[in-house]
Protein backbone atom coordinates (compact mmCIF):
# COMPACT_ATOMS: atom_id res chain seq x y z
CA UNK A 1 0.00 0.00 0.00
CA UNK A 2 1.56 3.42 -1.05
CA UNK A 3 1.82 5.81 1.99
CA UNK A 4 -0.58 8.55 2.04
CA UNK A 5 0.28 11.52 0.86
CA UNK A 6 0.03 14.52 3.88
CA UNK A 7 -2.08 17.16 2.13
CA UNK A 8 -0.42 21.11 1.69
CA UNK A 9 -2.03 23.53 3.74
CA UNK A 10 -1.84 27.14 2.61
CA UNK A 11 0.30 28.06 5.64
CA UNK A 12 3.28 25.53 4.16
CA UNK A 13 2.96 26.84 0.58
CA UNK A 14 3.48 30.43 2.24
CA UNK A 15 6.69 28.91 4.05
CA UNK A 16 7.83 27.83 1.07
CA UNK A 17 7.75 30.45 -0.79
CA UNK A 18 8.61 32.70 1.92
CA UNK A 19 11.74 30.91 2.89
CA UNK A 20 10.65 31.62 6.78
CA UNK A 21 12.34 29.68 9.31
CA UNK A 22 11.57 31.35 12.53
CA UNK A 23 13.70 31.58 15.35
CA UNK A 24 13.40 29.46 18.48
CA UNK A 25 16.07 29.68 20.34
CA UNK A 26 16.63 32.50 22.59
CA UNK A 27 20.76 31.91 23.01
CA UNK A 28 20.26 32.27 19.27
CA UNK A 29 18.29 35.65 19.46
CA UNK A 30 21.00 36.76 21.97
CA UNK A 31 23.59 36.25 19.75
CA UNK A 32 22.35 38.09 16.75
CA UNK A 33 21.37 41.03 18.59
CA UNK A 34 25.48 41.06 20.01
CA UNK A 35 26.55 40.94 16.70
CA UNK A 36 24.39 43.80 15.42
CA UNK A 37 25.23 45.82 18.12
CA UNK A 38 22.48 48.07 18.43
CA UNK A 39 22.89 52.00 19.28
CA UNK A 40 20.53 53.44 21.93
CA UNK A 41 19.94 56.63 19.20
CA UNK A 42 20.24 54.34 16.22
CA UNK A 43 17.17 53.99 13.82
CA UNK A 44 17.38 49.89 13.07
CA UNK A 45 15.58 48.34 9.71
CA UNK A 46 14.32 44.61 10.63
CA UNK A 47 14.06 42.60 7.56
CA UNK A 48 11.64 39.34 7.81
CA UNK A 49 10.42 40.54 11.40
CA UNK A 50 7.98 37.14 11.60
CA UNK A 51 6.47 36.80 14.69
CA UNK A 52 8.75 39.48 16.52
CA UNK A 53 11.27 36.86 18.25
CA UNK A 54 13.79 39.02 17.15
CA UNK A 55 12.16 42.09 17.07
CA UNK A 56 11.55 42.01 20.87
CA UNK A 57 15.43 41.89 21.99
CA UNK A 58 16.17 44.62 19.07
CA UNK A 59 14.11 47.20 19.82
CA UNK A 60 15.10 46.73 23.89
CA UNK A 61 18.84 48.26 22.37
CA UNK A 62 17.84 50.51 19.37
CA UNK A 63 16.13 54.13 19.60
CA UNK A 64 13.80 53.32 16.50
CA UNK A 65 12.97 50.34 14.78
CA UNK A 66 10.79 49.68 11.44
CA UNK A 67 9.66 46.06 11.05
CA UNK A 68 9.19 44.52 7.80
CA UNK A 69 7.02 41.74 7.20
CA UNK A 70 4.98 40.57 4.07
CA UNK A 71 3.29 37.02 5.47
CA UNK A 72 -0.17 38.17 6.59
CA UNK A 73 -0.08 35.06 8.36
CA UNK A 74 2.27 36.59 11.30
CA UNK A 75 1.21 40.20 11.30
CA UNK A 76 -1.49 39.64 13.80
CA UNK A 77 0.88 37.78 16.24
CA UNK A 78 3.73 40.72 15.41
CA UNK A 79 1.22 43.26 16.00
CA UNK A 80 0.71 41.67 19.59
CA UNK A 81 4.12 41.58 20.26
CA UNK A 82 4.88 45.39 19.42
CA UNK A 83 2.20 46.76 20.97
CA UNK A 84 3.81 47.77 24.14
CA UNK A 85 6.96 49.37 21.98
CA UNK A 86 5.79 52.59 21.11
CA UNK A 87 9.37 52.96 19.22
CA UNK A 88 8.94 50.07 16.97
CA UNK A 89 6.69 50.76 13.63
CA UNK A 90 5.36 47.99 11.36
CA UNK A 91 4.94 47.73 8.06
CA UNK A 92 3.62 45.17 6.10
CA UNK A 93 5.23 45.58 2.84
CA UNK A 94 8.30 44.65 0.91
CA UNK A 95 11.85 45.29 1.89
CA UNK A 96 13.50 45.64 -1.10
CA UNK A 97 10.79 47.80 -2.88
CA UNK A 98 11.70 50.40 0.17
CA UNK A 99 13.83 53.32 0.10
CA UNK A 100 16.40 53.55 2.76
CA UNK A 101 15.67 56.23 5.11
CA UNK A 102 17.60 59.25 4.27
CA UNK A 103 19.54 59.31 7.66
CA UNK A 104 21.94 56.73 8.75
CA UNK A 105 20.62 53.60 9.64
CA UNK A 106 21.14 49.61 10.42
CA UNK A 107 19.96 46.42 9.37
CA UNK A 108 19.23 43.70 10.96
CA UNK A 109 17.38 40.49 10.36
CA UNK A 110 16.54 36.65 10.36
CA UNK A 111 15.92 37.04 5.97
CA UNK A 112 14.28 34.61 3.95
CA UNK A 113 17.36 32.74 2.71
CA UNK A 114 16.36 32.84 -0.86
CA UNK A 115 16.56 36.73 -0.70
CA UNK A 116 19.90 36.79 0.44
CA UNK A 117 21.44 38.16 -2.36
CA UNK A 118 19.08 40.69 -3.08
CA UNK A 119 19.02 42.12 0.38
CA UNK A 120 22.56 42.41 0.50
CA UNK A 121 22.49 44.08 -2.80
CA UNK A 122 19.95 46.64 -1.12
CA UNK A 123 22.15 47.18 1.26
CA UNK A 124 25.44 47.88 -0.48
CA UNK A 125 23.25 50.35 -2.71
CA UNK A 126 22.11 52.48 0.86
CA UNK A 127 23.90 55.23 0.96
CA UNK A 128 23.42 55.70 4.70
CA UNK A 129 23.86 52.09 5.76
CA UNK A 130 26.27 52.12 8.54
CA UNK A 131 26.21 47.99 9.15
CA UNK A 132 24.03 45.00 8.48
CA UNK A 133 24.16 41.58 10.27
CA UNK A 134 21.75 39.38 8.54
CA UNK A 135 21.04 35.04 9.91
CA UNK A 136 21.62 33.50 6.55
CA UNK A 137 22.46 29.95 4.89
CA UNK A 138 26.00 29.54 6.95
CA UNK A 139 27.66 28.61 3.60
CA UNK A 140 26.75 32.08 1.91
CA UNK A 141 27.89 34.27 5.21
CA UNK A 142 30.90 31.66 4.85
CA UNK A 143 31.72 32.61 1.16
CA UNK A 144 31.16 36.47 1.43
CA UNK A 145 33.18 36.13 4.62
CA UNK A 146 36.21 34.64 3.23
CA UNK A 147 36.00 31.94 5.98
CA UNK A 148 36.82 29.18 3.31
CA UNK A 149 39.79 30.83 2.00
CA UNK A 150 38.40 31.96 -0.68
CA UNK A 151 37.33 35.16 -1.57
CA UNK A 152 34.42 35.69 -3.94
CA UNK A 153 33.66 38.80 -6.64
CA UNK A 154 31.44 40.43 -5.02
CA UNK A 155 33.66 40.94 -1.34
CA UNK A 156 36.70 41.95 -2.97
CA UNK A 157 34.81 44.76 -5.04
CA UNK A 158 33.04 46.29 -1.99
CA UNK A 159 35.99 45.61 0.31
CA UNK A 160 37.61 49.12 -0.24
CA UNK A 161 34.20 50.41 1.39
CA UNK A 162 32.77 47.65 2.96
CA UNK A 163 33.99 44.88 5.38
CA UNK A 164 32.64 41.58 5.61
CA UNK A 165 33.29 39.16 8.22
CA UNK A 166 31.19 36.08 9.51
CA UNK A 167 29.91 37.33 12.91
CA UNK A 168 28.64 33.70 14.15
CA UNK A 169 27.12 30.42 13.16
CA UNK A 170 23.35 29.10 14.30
CA UNK A 171 22.54 25.45 14.46
CA UNK A 172 19.64 24.31 12.27
CA UNK A 173 17.82 23.14 15.42
CA UNK A 174 17.57 26.78 16.47
CA UNK A 175 14.68 27.39 13.70
CA UNK A 176 11.10 26.34 13.60
CA UNK A 177 10.56 24.82 11.25
CA UNK A 178 14.14 22.83 10.81
CA UNK A 179 16.01 23.71 7.89
CA UNK A 180 18.13 21.10 5.61
CA UNK A 181 21.53 23.32 7.29
CA UNK A 182 22.96 25.81 9.60
CA UNK A 183 22.50 29.43 9.62
CA UNK A 184 25.55 31.78 9.60
CA UNK A 185 25.73 35.47 10.91
CA UNK A 186 26.77 38.34 8.44
CA UNK A 187 28.20 41.39 9.37
CA UNK A 188 28.36 44.30 6.61
CA UNK A 189 29.65 47.28 7.78
CA UNK A 190 30.43 50.41 5.82
CA UNK A 191 34.31 51.78 6.54
CA UNK A 192 33.99 55.23 8.11
CA UNK A 193 36.77 56.25 5.74
CA UNK A 194 37.00 54.29 2.71
CA UNK A 195 40.27 52.81 1.88
CA UNK A 196 40.79 53.91 -1.60
CA UNK A 197 39.29 57.82 -2.82
CA UNK A 198 36.26 57.56 -4.49
CA UNK A 199 37.17 58.93 -7.29
CA UNK A 200 39.62 55.83 -8.00
CA UNK A 201 37.24 52.83 -6.90
CA UNK A 202 35.64 52.53 -10.65
CA UNK A 203 39.54 51.75 -12.05
CA UNK A 204 39.94 49.65 -8.83
CA UNK A 205 36.38 47.73 -9.79
CA UNK A 206 37.50 47.47 -13.76
CA UNK A 207 40.96 45.94 -12.22
CA UNK A 208 38.80 43.26 -9.81
CA UNK A 209 36.39 42.43 -13.06
CA UNK A 210 39.50 41.87 -15.25
CA UNK A 211 40.94 39.44 -12.85
CA UNK A 212 38.30 37.51 -12.17
CA UNK A 213 37.22 37.50 -16.00
CA UNK A 214 38.96 34.69 -16.82
CA UNK A 215 40.86 36.01 -19.52
CA UNK A 216 44.10 34.05 -20.02
CA UNK A 217 43.33 31.34 -17.50
CA UNK A 218 44.79 33.39 -14.61
CA UNK A 219 44.99 36.63 -12.51
CA UNK A 220 48.55 37.42 -14.07
CA UNK A 221 47.21 36.34 -17.95
CA UNK A 222 43.95 38.30 -17.06
CA UNK A 223 45.85 41.78 -15.78
CA UNK A 224 48.52 41.47 -18.45
CA UNK A 225 46.30 42.14 -21.28
CA UNK A 226 45.61 45.55 -19.76
CA UNK A 227 49.24 46.42 -17.97
CA UNK A 228 52.54 45.43 -19.27
CA UNK A 229 54.05 41.84 -18.73
CA UNK A 230 57.01 43.62 -16.27
CA UNK A 231 54.90 45.94 -13.99
CA UNK A 232 52.24 43.18 -13.43
CA UNK A 233 55.01 40.40 -12.32
CA UNK A 234 56.71 42.93 -9.76
CA UNK A 235 53.79 43.91 -8.78
CA UNK A 236 52.56 40.50 -7.77
CA UNK A 237 55.71 40.15 -6.04
CA UNK A 238 55.11 42.52 -4.53
CA UNK A 239 51.65 41.16 -2.76
CA UNK A 240 52.99 38.06 -2.24
CA UNK A 241 51.21 36.33 -5.11
CA UNK A 242 52.44 33.49 -6.86
CA UNK A 243 51.56 33.81 -10.82
CA UNK A 244 49.32 30.71 -10.49
CA UNK A 245 47.31 31.33 -7.33
CA UNK A 246 43.53 30.83 -8.27
CA UNK A 247 41.84 34.33 -8.43
CA UNK A 248 39.71 33.65 -5.40
CA UNK A 249 42.71 32.83 -3.46
CA UNK A 250 43.95 36.26 -3.61
CA UNK A 251 43.08 38.48 -0.26
CA UNK A 252 40.80 41.80 -0.33
CA UNK A 253 44.46 43.51 1.13
CA UNK A 254 46.64 41.72 -1.73
CA UNK A 255 43.90 43.56 -4.32
CA UNK A 256 44.66 46.74 -2.72
CA UNK A 257 48.39 46.03 -2.94
CA UNK A 258 47.99 45.32 -6.83
CA UNK A 259 45.85 48.02 -7.51
CA UNK A 260 47.92 50.97 -5.75
CA UNK A 261 51.41 49.41 -7.88
CA UNK A 262 49.33 48.72 -10.92
CA UNK A 263 48.23 52.59 -11.03
CA UNK A 264 50.87 54.03 -9.76
CA UNK A 265 51.99 56.49 -11.82
CA UNK A 266 55.12 55.83 -13.85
Amino acid sequence: MAPRRLRTTARDRSRRVLSQNFLADPAAVARIVRAARPDPDDLLLEVGAGRGQLTRSLAARCGRLIAYEVDPAVLPELTATCAPLPHVEIRAADFLSAPPPEEPFSVAGNIPWSLTAAVVRWCLAAPGLRAATLLIQLDYARKRAGDHGRWSRLTVLTWPEHHWRLAGRVPRGAFRPVPAVDGGILRLERRTVPLLAPGVLPAYRRMVELGFGGVGGSLAASLRTAHPRRRVDGALRAARIAPDTPVGLVWPEQWLVLFRLLHAPG
